[in-house]
């Protein structure tokens, strides 16, 4: 079993789309594939369908369910719903082994799947440390801002002792720029910028951009993912090239 993570600390960068198009691309190929969402804004669940009411990643977290019993079987695949109640995690995961708590309850399902796709908050805080602990590779998405970038700079100083500490195997696989336009002056500037940062990472830059596109939000309205809803579209086409370099 795999398991991604999905992490950028600046909102707005395509982060949960990214999940989900990984998690539905990686399924539809035939692989067993599970998300988890520990955002609470709850997007991805949202396009699944899953509740947030009930067993949820919050139960994981705190160990009042095990991972088979949150697991919500929906239309688009596996997944480990969010709650909104996973605002407030800081302050009230706090116990030694905090770090630890999505990699210790994967465990025992780690037979069960292929891969694993973590969709992470906008931020760096304790559920972000599990998502990066509990993963074997980390994918970062980034738009052609600086905003952005300074995102990645500070990821940067958050997984030098996560994988000091707790997760010596940590690779980052890539930084994946959304939303681009190439036709623009800016985005040719910063995207010199972005290989830089993934040299200083160890890192890349994946070969596919995955360029805007309107179809990515009138998918998320329609409770789809972007390859049931338009596959032939710019989105479509790009996050597949993602999925064949990722297994490549």
């Amino acid at each position: 079993m795999i398991v991604y993570a999905v992490i950028n600390q600046k909102g707005g960068v395509g982060k949960s789309t990214t999940a989900a198009a990984l998690w539905a691309g990686l399924s539809s190929r035939g692989y067993k594939t599970l998300a988890i969402e520990l955002d609470s804004q709850g997007n991805l669940s949202y396009t699944a369908g899953a509740s947030s009411e009930g067993k949820t990643a919050l139960s994981l977290l705190t160990g009042e369910a095990k991972a088979e019993e949150t697991i919500q079987h929906t239309r688009n695949g596996d997944i480990i719903a969010a709650s909104k109640a996973l605002v407030g995690a800081d302050a009230f995961i706090t116990d030694t082994g905090k770090e630890y708590r999505i990699k210790e309850a994967l465990e025992p399902i780690s037979g069960l799947y292929d891969y694993v796709v973590i969709d992470t908050p906008p931020a760096l805080g304790i559920l972000t440390v599990n998502a990066l602990t509990a993963c074997d590779k980390v994918i970062i998405p980034a738009q052609a801002d600086i905003y952005s970038l300074q995102g990645i700079e500070q990821l940067i100083e958050t997984i030098k002792p996560v994988k000091k500490y707790c997760n010596p195997n940590l690779k980052i696989e890539g930084i994946l720029l959304t939303r681009h336009n190439s036709r623009l002056v800016l985005t040719k500037d910063i995207t010199s910028y972005v290989q830089q940062l993934a040299s200083r990472l160890e890192t890349k830059v994946f070969t596919a951009p995955i360029r805007e596109c309107v179809a990515v939000k009138e998918a998320q309205l329609n409770r789809k993912s972007i390859f049931e809803y338009a596959p032939k579209e710019n989105a479509a086409l790009d996050y597949a090239a993602l999925i064949d370099e990722l297994l490549a």
